[in-house]
């Protein structure tokens, strides 16, 4: 029993939690009992483990009086929440002040709240839910088969059984699996074969699914895991194994958690006996691991329950791959990084080469066309325009026909690009205008008062060149000078809304992963043939990559030849969300004033510091 000098000592810390929660989450406490109660002094941030939590809840109430936990990420508080107030009651009383989980084993500091926090890891619980692919059978194999794949391991550190992880200890059949890159080595078959009981297995896997009939396993790997151990979260590498991935779980259940690139995380409870079969999308577009614990939390009907481990011995079946991976899960995927990899560096070598074939050549080739297709100016670049003070000089960098140099009359603009024919558009026009590279702008230092440029950056091809064009503009301002950017987004469908450039696709129906590689679709006579193996990109569809080619299809009428088009490609780098802030933030003497996205487009308005 707590003294009453000790209660308040503790009510005391307890109400300074309390502020700090209801600012950061706005969630209400209460002296009355209610089923939510919040620990308000320890949560994942503290080191504090689920399991560890419920083992101490459960010495206190029965199972069946709990419903949910919740631990935000990063924080140091969680809440649980009981079926009925008496059940709090009884908790509360037991533990508030008492039990010793805090961080460096100080007392749970409790109170009552009006509802439950809000976890990052919503449906964490939901153990009929499976990420989309993942089929999972429950008694597989009977115990006598069970004994004898037992009994076939031997789960030793010897270095001729396979050896010995950090996290299990593992043996590898077929071919070793490397760790290090979640691939084999097929030069190097092993001499130890897949054991020849394995082969039981088939035939019951081909009558309940016909679809995997050809599933012959080339490789497997054996993991035995004492209670505590785990393996890493990761993906089988995409380019070495086909689909599916198959596991039989041995000896005992455990949980196996799956993360997805969106951040859904959902725990599949995996009991003895079972085989997991990883396909599709569960197999390329989700991580999957085993945390170290020697407890898992686990739901028991409508209530939670923690569970200890036992020793578990996982038989992994792979057939290897022979060809790329065509999937479509590019940040989980080797063989679109070491692609995207490979023309990473096409692009440093070859630059200014790419932007002269790709960029400068094409935009004098349409130049016409593309001046009659840019008529209307952009809402929020007039806004911008009309913000300036009256007398002030505007420089647009990569002006095009002109179409921003002449909207205001209180300023005074002054226009720069690269494309001979654009500019005899502007001069035709009487605007103010001379050529010269965004990459070396020929007016002095300090000289303007603010500059734009839209649509320009993503045409340049690498991350120092976009760079070197932002700081230009920098240099160019005067200080408190401001600038805007606008560059093409690869998300063309922010917000849920499709920009205009997807709305304009007239083949509603048409793949958004039609992307083709250049060197295979175009010929010699192709106008926009590519200097370097890129993407070309079709056009309407949402963006698959980030450097890539934009057809431009032009009739070959001013040649007077006949209605024939002809399809140039232009360069693009597309931006993902933030990058185009991170580029600007190297910059050192400009600062992100505003960023924000517009039909399809990323773009910010920097302040040129003092």
């Amino acid at each position: 029993m707590l003294s009453k000098k000790l209660k308040k000592k503790i009510q005391k810390k307890i109400n300074r939690c309390q502020i700090i929660i209801s600012n950061e989450t706005g969630l209400q406490f209460t002296d009355a009992p209610t089923e939510n109660i919040v620990i308000c002094n320890a949560g994942l941030a503290t080191g504090l483990q689920q399991e560890t939590l419920l083992e101490e809840v459960l010495r206190h109430v029965a199972t069946s009086s709990l419903e949910n936990v919740a631990f935000p990420t990063g924080k140091s508080y969680c809440s649980l929440r009981f079926k009925s107030t008496e059940m709090a009651q009884v908790a509360y009383e037991a533990m508030n002040g008492i039990a010793p989980l805090g961080q460096d084993g100080c007392v749970l500091l409790m109170a009552y709240s009006s509802r439950e926090l809000v976890s990052d890891d919503a449906g964490f619980w939901k153990s009929d839910q499976l990420p989309p692919g993942l089929i999972l059978i429950p008694d597989f194999v009977g115990k006598q088969l069970e004994s004898e794949l037992l009994e076939l391991i031997e789960c030793t550190n010897d270095e001729k059984s396979g050896g010995s992880l950090k996290h299990r200890r593992v043996q590898h059949f077929g071919y070793e699996f490397l760790y290090g890159s979640n691939n084999v080595d097929k030069s190097k078959p092993l001499d130890r074969a897949i054991p020849a009981i394995c082969d039981l297995l088939w035939p019951k896997l081909y009558e309940k699914y016909p679809m995997y009939s050809w599933f012959i396993p080339d490789q497997l790997t054996v993991n035995c895991y004492e209670p505590g151990q785990g393996i890493p979260p990761h993906v089988d590498t995409h380019s070495a194994f086909r689909d599916p991935i198959i596991s039989l779980s041995l000896g005992s259940e455990i949980l196996m958690e799956f993360r997805d690139t969106r951040g859904n995380h959902l725990n599949v409870d995996l009991p003895r006996g079972s085989l997991l079969i990883m396909s599709g999308e569960s197999r390329y577009g989700w991580t999957h691991g085993i945390t170290p614990r020697k407890m898992d939390t686990v739901r028991l009907g409508n209530s939670l329950t923690v569970r200890k481990r036992g020793f578990r011995v996982s038989y992994t079946f792979r057939k290897l791959q022979d060809v790329s991976c065509q999937c479509q899960f590019s940040s989980l995927c080797d063989t679109f990084k070491q692609e995207a990899e490979i023309r990473k560096q096409h692009l440093q070598e070859n630059a200014a080469q790419l932007e002269q074939e790709n960029v400068h050549k094409v935009y004098n080739e349409i130049a016409k066309h593309f001046s009659e297709t840019r008529h209307s100016p952009w809402p929020r670049v007039l806004a911008f325009l009309n913000s300036l003070p009256v007398g002030s000089i505007m420089l647009d960098v990569g002006c095009g026909n002109g179409k921003y140099l002449s909207d205001n009359e209180r300023i005074t603009g002054l226009g720069c690009d690269r494309s001979d024919e654009l500019l005899k558009v502007c001069t035709s026009r009487g605007l103010n205008v001379l050529q010269c590279d965004c990459l070396a702008l020929p007016f002095r230092s300090a000289s303007v008062d603010a500059c734009i440029s839209i649509a320009v950056i993503h045409h340049l091809a690498t991350d120092e060149r976009r760079q070197r064009a932002i700081t230009e503009m920098g240099r160019v301002l005067r200080p408190e000078g401001r600038a805007l950017i606008y560059v093409w987004a690869k998300n063309q469908a922010a917000n849920a809304k499709q920009s205009s450039y997807l709305r304009q696709n007239k083949r509603a129906n048409r793949s958004q992963q039609q992307q083709f590689d250049a060197s295979e679709t175009l010929n010699e006579t192709d106008p926009g043939a590519a200097s370097t193996v890129l993407p070309v990109h079709t056009n309407r569809t949402q963006f698959q990559h980030q450097d890539l080619l934009v057809p431009w299809k032009l009739r070959d009428l001013e040649r007077k030849e006949h209605a024939t088009k002809a399809t140039f490609l232009r360069y693009y780098h597309v931006f993902e969300e933030g990058e185009l802030e991170r580029l600007c933030g190297t910059v050192p003497q400009l600062s992100v004033e505003e960023s924000y996205y517009d039909q399809g487009n990323w773009c910010v308005v920097l302040r040129k510091n003092c």
